[in-house]
This record gives structure tokens, C-alpha cells and sequence, in this order.
């Protein structure tokens, strides 16, 4: 049968066979070692044989204690390097040490029990290199059978790169599941604390970025979570979306308002409608506190709002179970929150929490996310894409098969990038693209290889263009189960190329910086 991954173990259902070859070797190993105590003790004595009676007089006796010492120093020699014997038996080595070795010491009286000896060890290091080759052969031949499309050495590149990357992004989805559980006690705990305060409404929290996407393999990975911010009872938000800039990088503000809720206020009396009291008839501690401490010039302050949220979490973590087995520490940060978890065991996690105001029904928000050229005030909220685009992911993740390679080639991406001028949000928008045009079938881990070329033919002729487009505007393949604003269906596509088409000199870093990319590719493969 053909390499399958189990769900437990992440191991393949023919490690077996494989097991058991270990299982032979380790015990040739340790026959070897059996016959080399065997052949020491027999150095010891073969040389001098006492006969029955035979008085020991003193040299005899201190030649035996010489070899002993020689026999208990041998011993310690092989304790060291019984390690290197596996990398010596696959080279031939060993067998052949041995060889010279007892040509030159042995007795002629012990030689041909040696060569006894040594024609079984032989026979059985031969035994389990068959067996090993069989089980390969079979194997591969299995593997064939099922899968006549993908050549034999296509198919176990691709099962070695599955199985090197799935452990650790199967580590990676348990771990985004504690984290958002985690994140969304606190948040709880945060709405408990702020209860009767008319401030921000913290509704539940959305995993985003590439550990949600589920294609982030580092250990060191920052676990981003975005929290919608919902207006307090009174107040409204509206958003305005800034003419400067092209979609979805644009930049926009939350202007506050309040809004009458006289009749409420009549009607359950749980509420005040600030619009029409007048301001001397509220107490000194009753006012509109959104609009006096969150906001700045009736704009909601993204800096105030990141503060706000930091004390309140510090309390608010003092009322979970999970504070009295971890330490947390808030660190510094002026439009997030940004935590770091740290467990007895000296383990830790990296968590931000954006904020972000909803546009609509969309799944696009305006996020407290810093841009790279910086922001010009406090009250400037970044338009973000992250919700919709793992949106997409998770849709690709139902529909493509169990055993789909799509993720294996943006951790595998993701690794060579280092040290070139690509991003990897720009080979994940060249991914996006490509799974909308071929066929989800046709990413299963057996077409790796081919994935993996297309992936780079894609890229490169979008250099050559200098032209790569934005996969969530104007795109029309973008499915129905990602919803966006009817702007980014009509808008025209963006070239996330454009400072290519602009700068020469970016656009030969960048052809140097894909073919570096090619040499590594080819190495690792």
C-alpha cells in the first residue's frame, strides 16, 4: 500500500517493517559486541591454557592481571565507540578492521572459529540489508500501483517533505486552539471587569495570520487574534474610509457618536441617554467615558484603546485558573497587546492582540495594525484583509483532499525565503492563486513536485510581467464563502508589483533574488 499519514502519530502505516529492520540491525550490533567480548576473553586465554593441577606461579599471575587490565581497557575503548559501529557496518569497514585486527594478533589456534564467527556476523548484516531492500522494493512498488500519476521518486520526496512538515504544523493547530481558548477566557474576563462601565464592547476573538492559516512551522511563532470592537449602549461608530491609497492598504478613522435612547431609558431604565442630558445634570463619573478617555477629537484613539485594554487585561488575567501555573508579561506595545505566557518549565507563548471596527457584513475591518511607512495619528486605523484571507484558507482546507500538499509547499517556501527580497505574503498570494485555477484534487502530496514548479513558473513570470495581482480585489474566482465589500469586487485589480514596474534596479534584485531561490530549491531536492 501506499504511504498514509495517521492522525495519531503522524507516522506512515509502513514504519512497521521499517521498525522491525531497526529492530534487526540493533540486535546485529549487539551480536557484534557479544562476539567481540567472546574473542577478547578468548585472546586471554588460548595463549597460556592451564592444565588441571597446574600450579599459577607469580608471572603467570601478572600476566593475567596485565590482561585483564587490557581486556577491562578494550571494554571501555568499545563502550565509545558503540555508536560508530552502525555508520561502520553500512560502510564495510567494520568487518574489514576486524579482519586485520585478528590477522595480526590472533593465535593460529583460534583462527578458524573466527572465521566462523565473522562468516555469521556476515551473513546476518547481508540478511537485514535484504530485508531492508525488499521491504523497500515493496514499498515503492506499492506505491506505484496506487498511484500510477506520480513517478516513484516524485512520491517519496513528496512523503518525506509531508512528514518532515505536518509534525510540527499539527503541533502548531493544537497550539492555536489552547491559545484562542486561552485568549477568549480573557476577553470574557476583561467584559466582567468592564460590565458597568460605558465603554468598549470586546466580542469574540478571531484567529488570523499565518499559525492560523495553518502553514507556520517555527516555534518562535507570534499568534495574532483579532478583537472587534462593538460601540458601548449610546454611541454608534462610523467609518471613514480614507481617499488616499489604493484598496486594501487604505487608511481610515472610527468617528463616535451618540445616539438617543430616551426611550429605552424610559421603558427598562438600565441605561442613560447622554445625547439629551445636559452635561450638569450628570455626575462627575457619569459622563460618556468612551468619548472622554477612548476617543480624541470624537475619533476613536487607537493608542488609547491598546492602553485601555493592556490594564484590563493585567486584571482581568488575575481571575483565571491559568494564572496560578503561568506568568504573564504585557510587553511593550502602542497599537496592539502584545502578551508573552510563561510556564514553570521556562516554555513560553507569544500572543497579539489586534483590535479592529467591522466594515458592514464584510469580514474586513479597519485594525489597529501598524504599517510599514508608519501612520499619521493615533486615530488612523489600517484596512486589514487577514480575516477573509484565512477565511479562504479554511475553505480550501474542506474542500482539498485529507492529505493536500498546499500547506507543505508554503512551509517549504516559507524556509527557503530567508535572506531574499520576497515576502511570504507575496508566495502566499501567488498560492492563492494557484489553488483557484488547478483543481483541488490535483494537490494531493503526490503531485508535490509538480506543485512545487508551478508555484516557482507562476512567480517567475509575474517577475517578468512585473505584474502580480492582489488576490482578494477584482478577483472574480475568489469563492462566495469569503464575503468582502462590494468595492473590493468592483475594484480593479492591484499590482503588488508596481515598484518593480518602477525601479530597474528592484526589479534585478529581485530576478537575482529568484534565482537564488531556484539553487535552493534544487539543492534541497
Amino acid at each position: 500500500m501506499a504511504s498514509k499519514v495517521c492522525g495519531k502519530c503522524c507516522a506512515p502505516k509502513h514504519a512497521l517493517p521499517a521498525s522491525r529492520s531497526k529492530l534487526k540491525r540493533s540486535l546485529f550490533v549487539e551480536a557484534m559486541a557479544g562476539g567481540i567480548v567472546l574473542i577478547l576473553a578468548v585472546l586471554g586465554i588460548v595463549p597460556h591454557p592451564l592444565k588441571v593441577g597446574d600450579q599459577i606461579d607469580l608471572a603467570t599471575q601478572q600476566r593475567m592481571q596485565q590482561r585483564e587490565e587490557q581486556l577491562r581497557q578494550e571494554m571501555i575503548r568499545l563502550q565509545q565507540e558503540f555508536d560508530k559501529m552502525t555508520q561502520e557496518l553500512q560502510s564495510g569497514l567494520f568487518l574489514k578492521n576486524m579482519l586485520l585486527a585478528m590477522w595480526e594478533v590472533w593465535p593460529f589456534g583460534a583462527l578458524p572459529g573466527a572465521l566462523v564467527l565473522l562468516f555469521e556476523l556476515f551473513w546476518m548484516a547481508t540478511e537485514v540489508d535484504s530485508d531492508e531492500s525488499e521491504s523497500s522494493s515493496d514499498k515503492s512498488s506499492s506505491s506505484s500501483e496506487e498511484e500510477e500519476e506520480a513517478p516513484v521518486n516524485e512520491w517519496d520526496v513528496g512523503r518525506f517533505l509531508m512528514q518532515q512538515m505536518q509534525v510540527p504544523v499539527l503541533h502548531l493547530a493544537k497550539r492555536c486552539k489552547v491559545v484562542e481558548a486561552l485568549v477568549g477566557d480573557l476577553l470574557h474576563a476583561c467584559h466582567l471587569i468592564t460590565l458597568n462601565t460605558p465603554l468598549l464592547r470586546l466580542e469574540q476573538c478571531i484567529g488570523v495570520g499565518s499559525a492560523f492559516e495553518g502553514w507556520s512551522s517555527h516555534w518562535d511563532t507570534v499568534y495574532s487574534l483579532l478583537v472587534p470592537l462593538k460601540p458601548p449602549t449610546g454611541h454608534c461608530f462610523h467609518l471613514e474610509l480614507g481617499a488616499g491609497g489604493e484598496l486594501p492598504a487604505r487608511h481610515g478613522r472610527v468617528r463616535v457618536e451618540l445616539e438617543c435612547v430616551c426611550l429605552r431609558q424610559q421603558l427598562l431604565g438600565d441605561v442613560r441617554c447622554f445625547l439629551h442630558r445636559p452635561e450638569a445634570e450628570l455626575g462627575r463619573n457619569e459622563g460618556p467615558c468612551l468619548l472622554q478617555y477612548l476617543c480624541s477629537h470624537s475619533y476613536l484613539d487607537v493608542e488609547k484603546t491598546a492602553c485601555w485594554f493592556q490594564l484590563t487585561a493585567m486584571n482581568a488575567w488575575l481571575l483565571l485558573p491559568a494564572s496560578h501555573r503561568c506568568r504573564l508579561t504585557v510587553l511593550p506595545s502602542s497599537r496592539s497587546c502584545k502578551l508573552r505566557l510563561e510556564k514553570v518549565s521556562g516554555r513560553s507563548l507569544s500572543i497579539e492582540i489586534l483590535f479592529g471596527v467591522q466594515q458592514g457584513d464584510s469580514r474586513v475591518f479597519l485594525t489597529s495594525q501598524q504599517a510599514r511607512a508608519g501612520l499619521p495619528s493615533s486615530t488612523t486605523w489600517l484596512e486589514s484583509c487577514a480575516v477573509p484571507e484565512m477565511l479562504f484558507f479554511r475553505f480550501v482546507a474542506r474542500q482539498a483532499p485529507q492529505d493536500s500538499c498546499h500547506l507543505t509547499c508554503l512551509n517549504l517556501f516559507a524556509r527557503l525565503l530567508e535572506g531574499t527580497g520576497f515576502s511570504t505574503y507575496c508566495l502566499k498570494t501567488v498560492l492563492m492563486h494557484l489553488l483557484t485555477v488547478i483543481p483541488l484534487s490535483r494537490w494531493h502530496r503526490g503531485h508535490l513536485l509538480e506543485r512545487v514548479d508551478g508555484i516557482l513558473q507562476y512567480l517567475q513570470r509575474c517577475l517578468e510581467d512585473k505584474q502580480l495581482h492582489h488576490f482578494l480585489l477584482g478577483n472574480e474566482r475568489v469563492p462566495r464563502e469569503v464575503p468582502l465589500p462590494v468595492a473590493f469586487q468592483t475594484a480593479s485589480p492591484l499590482n503588488l508589483f508596481q515598484r518593480l514596474a518602477q525601479e530597474p534596479d528592484a526589479h534585478a534584485q529581485a530576478l537575482r533574488d529568484f534565482r537564488r531561490l531556484q539553487v535552493r530549491l534544487r539543492s534541497l531536492l
